[in-house]
């Protein structure tokens, strides 16, 4: 084919700007695969400055150090620790910048960042969220599980302010310090990525729950507790192949969800007088028979000593509702306990390597047409936050997210 002049100008000029700028020789391949437009010189966060009281600040964004990374907020999930902070501030922490169910792109990284914490390549345009700050603890580590939880560790969303404020996810820009962990999951949807921290604490209380040698394909599961934690471990149990799932929770509209994520059977507490007929309610839901395991995903003191009647004797239980202190509970350890021998795990967040599983659980859901993105039911921009707390506190949805445009 003949080039005229103005073709080889055309060439020439490419290759040279190619010798300056590689990127340049491919064209449009660094807009189509989402290279990150300019950073402004500040962000915005919604710093908690008193109870019920978001304010939408503005911060410089700092310089990064060689082992830091600058991401962009895509999106971030309300959890239940943010209402109550909202609500009561019960670790003390206003003011603060919330948010640590987050996650988005990057748009910069020090020059010492190459791969994320399992090993997978980083580079500009991916889509990260993060886990937990290491505080330079040896003893956190990607593969050994059952060490310890990230109670040991410092979580971004929930850092005492300092002087780069960009600490949450409820924020335009978040700034991961070197000494993080971090994520590459650019191969998950907007919803899923934000659904990997709740998610992950149910692999680890499934996790913690498998420790016990009770909890089988075919064993009968009580789940009592239909909000975001309780329907998300129903899920994970499905994903499992575990079939016989009974739901328990006293509105109907959870219950009906929890069918379309796994369960096979439900239990309205609120059709039951006393927890005699509620117990009954459940062993006809299982056709006769009390469950093999019980998963206590609320915070009330009361559920808490009702679940120990759903469980037949030598059967097991993994308590994970009280992330705080919600007060005593009041059981008979020898009719609840002893005498039936129930074997008992508690679960408490999670580990670095439960996220690692979270992803494959969050692809296998999908695989078998679990509705899992349905669990995000309302969803805000960063300056309606307050509503979003007060929709969280309601109990109008599920789980509540703040979306970045």
């Amino acid at each position: 084919m003949a080039m005229n002049e103005r073709d080889i100008e055309a060439i020439v000029k490419q290759v040279l700007d190619g010798m300056r700028d590689p990127s340049a020789l491919s064209g449009s391949t660094a807009k189509a695969s989402g290279a990150p437009g300019p950073i402004p010189k500040t962000s915005r966060a919604a710093m908690l400055t008193a109870l019920e009281n978001y304010e939408i600040k503005e911060f410089p964004i700092p310089e990064l150090g060689d082992d830091d990374i600058l991401v962009k907020v895509e999106g971030c999930g309300v959890c239940g620790t943010d209402a109550h902070e909202f609500k009561r501030d019960p670790f003390g922490l206003i003011p603060i910048v919330l948010g640590h169910e987050g996650t988005g792109e990057i748009v910069k990284m020090g020059k010492n960042v190459k791969k994320d914490s399992a090993g997978k390549p980083l580079n500009l345009g991916d889509k990260v969220v993060t886990c937990m700050i290491f505080k330079d603890n040896p003893d956190i580590t990607m593969f050994d599980l059952n060490k310890q939880n990230v109670g040991g560790a410092d979580v971004y969303g929930l850092l005492p302010d300092d002087d780069i404020h960009l600490n949450g996810w409820f924020a335009d820009y978040l700034v991961i310090r070197g000494g993080s962990t971090v994520f590459n999951v650019s191969d998950l949807d907007l919803k899923s990525r934000i659904l990997i921290e709740p998610c992950a604490v149910l692999i680890h209380a499934v996790e913690r729950a498998k420790t016990t040698g009770i909890l089988r394909f075919n064993s009968r599961v009580v789940v009592q507790g239909c909000g975001p934690i309780g329907l998300i471990c129903i899920a994970i149990l499905k994903t499992m192949g575990i079939q016989n799932i009974v739901a328990v929770d006293g509105e109907q509209k959870r219950l009906d969800f929890a069918k379309e994520l796994g369960a096979s059977a439900s239990v309205n507490f609120k059709d039951h007088k006393g927890i005699e007929a509620l117990t009954e309610g459940v062993k006809a839901a299982f056709g006769g028979y009390l469950a093999d395991f019980a998963f206590q995903c609320t915070g009330s003191p009361v559920a808490h000593a009702n679940i120990y009647k759903f469980i037949r004797n030598g059967g097991g239980l993994c308590e994970l509702g009280f992330f705080i202190n919600g007060g005593d509970a009041t059981i008979n350890p020898h009719f609840d306990i002893c005498s039936k021998e129930i074997t008992t795990v508690g679960s408490w967040v999670y580990t670095l390597r439960d996220y690692a599983t979270t992803f494959d659980f969050l692809k296998s859901a999908k695989a078998i047409g679990l509705p899992i993105d349905k669990l995000i039911t309302h969803t805000y921009p960063l300056d309606k936050i307050n509503e979003a707390h007060r929709t969280n506190l309601a109990m109008e949805g599920l789980k509540i997210a703040i979306i970045n445009e």
